[in-house]
């Protein structure tokens, strides 16, 4: 699939119903002639409708302006960031800005040429004019100049495709593989641990593994913070690792696993610009070594804990990180973008109602978009996308996974079919790994078998909804 999916439509599209999906699901660009145009033809039950409605009666009151008639307007699903919704506003105190964090993007333009734009939130209950009319943080950021310092990029193969599915599998035995075979996937992941002078051919069995299956295999290589001291040999070390491990055909090779926090990386060094630096040379490893291994960043955990600074003494924000990363000329160094998705409570074709507010990610849409958007169109990889539900355990989810308490396992199966669906239209994403398929462990600290497609009563309802929309 190409790259870019932004999609143009015409005015009388937003009476259509059937696009309610397709503009939760990613981003979409309308116009109009450069003609005098009358406003969309009101239709109350459509949300772009009732956005455009919002937008347009604020610009009117604040710009004393009659836009009953205009030139032409587009609009956009977008991602507030940095600073939330109010962040094209000029205020007088920037922590007085509403944490409302996406919606819509308007631009209408009058019948004399001028440009006047508003964001509206979702729920219609925030609305921001922004003066001068900007787009920041809807278009795609800057890729960034490469430092100097980084390695030329070896060429590889182009990877891009169309989308595909797989699942994260503690062992791949008979029962897994019909699972995933019932699911309609393609692809096996596994995750190990790295240690300084480990062999590659400790990996050769997941490999031969799945290819003996008929599958695909991503191996998630992360190391030991222990280990780390000497940044630029320990560099070369797992570079010439994870090289040995494409050399052993391994299809996709994911470069470590949520560098942004101190669980995974030396918490003094966490910023995009140092993980960029071993992504640099795990690259150039690993495209040496089999030019067709596609690459993929380590996925960041996702996360606003550290807040509106967004990086504090355990990590960062998983935008800012990525954002950091973009400046320091990762895309050069990546075929696709790592990304998770654990933490939704509401069906991915939703993009406001979560109880626990709207920061995007809680939401599927706001999360790709997060992820799609530093990198200049380079395809987003899930290598961890699941939901979690308790359903069918003896013992209630752990109180730090209390928000997908009432998450059902009916819910839990349908939304990840849902996400597969959604993902695969927009255009956008390579591949969605589900966490996970057959975990058994839940645990007080840990309830992973909660995500697992294997229920414990030997049941896995997420394989018939994967394999309803996959095998289509």
């Amino acid at each position: 699939m190409q790259d870019n999916f932004r999609s143009t439509w015409r005015v009388a599209s937003i009476a259509c119903a059937g696009l309610l999906f397709l503009f939760a699901a990613f981003s979409l660009t309308l116009s109009t002639p450069a003609l005098a145009q009358s406003v969309p033809t009101p239709t109350p039950t459509d949300p772009i409708w009732r956005g455009f409605s919002a937008a347009r009666d604020a610009i009117e009151e604040e710009k004393s302006v009659d836009l009953t008639l205009i030139r032409d307007y587009t609009f956009e699903q977008a991602e507030f960031q940095p600073g939330g919704i109010d962040s094209c506003v000029p205020l007088d105190d920037p922590n007085s800005g509403r944490e409302v964090y996406f919606g819509w993007i308007f631009n209408i333009t009058d019948l004399r040429g001028t440009l006047y734009q508003a964001r509206v939130s979702f729920d219609l209950k925030a609305v921001a004019i922004c003066d001068p009319p900007v787009a920041a943080g809807v278009a795609p950021a800057p890729v960034g100049t490469v430092d100097p310092n980084l390695p030329t990029p070896i060429p590889g193969s182009a990877v891009s495709g169309s989308f595909e599915l797989g699942g994260h599998v503690l062992e791949l035995n008979g029962n897994t593989v019909s699972l995933m075979n019932r699911a309609g996937m393609k692809w096996v992941k596994k995750q190990i641990r790295y240690s300084v002078g480990q062999d590659p051919s400790s990996v050769a069995g997941n490999i031969n593994a799945a290819k003996a299956s008929g599958f695909k295999i991503l191996v998630g290589i992360v190391g030991e913070q222990s280990q780390m001291g000497d940044f630029a040999g320990y560099i070369n070390s797992y570079s010439s690792f994870v090289g040995g491990v494409a050399a052993l055909g391994a299809d996709a090779i994911e470069v470590w696993n949520e560098p942004n926090i101190d669980r995974e990386w030396p918490a003094a060094s966490i910023n995009g610009a140092n993980y960029t630096q071993l992504l640099a040379g795990a690259y150039n490893a690993i495209k040496a070594a089999n030019p067709n291994t596609i690459v993929i960043s380590g996925a960041p955990a996702p996360t606003g804990f550290f807040g509106t600074a967004g990086c504090g003494s355990g990590g960062c924000n998983d935008d800012t990180f990525m954002a950091q990363m973009a400046a320091a000329g990762a895309a050069s160094y990546m075929d696709c973008v790592g990304l998770h998705y654990n933490e939704g409570i509401v069906s991915p074709s939703t993009n406001s109602g979560d109880p626990r507010g709207e920061y995007p990610s809680y939401y599927f849409s706001s999360m790709l978009a997060r992820g799609y958007n530093p990198f200049g169109g380079k395809q987003v990889c899930f290598t961890e996308l699941g939901y979690l539900s308790g359903q069918g355990f003896s013992t209630a989810i752990p109180a730090s996974f209390g928000w997908a308490a009432n998450t059902t396992v009916a819910q839990h199966a349908a939304w990840l079919a849902e996400a597969a669906t959604a993902a695969a239209q927009s255009g956008r994403v390579r591949l969605m790994i589900v966490w996970n398929v057959d975990f058994p462990f839940y645990t007080a600290t840990d309830p992973m078998g909660g995500y697992a497609m294997f229920r414990p009563d030997g049941t896995c309802p997420a394989c018939d909804t994967l394999g309803a929309v996959m095998k289509k």
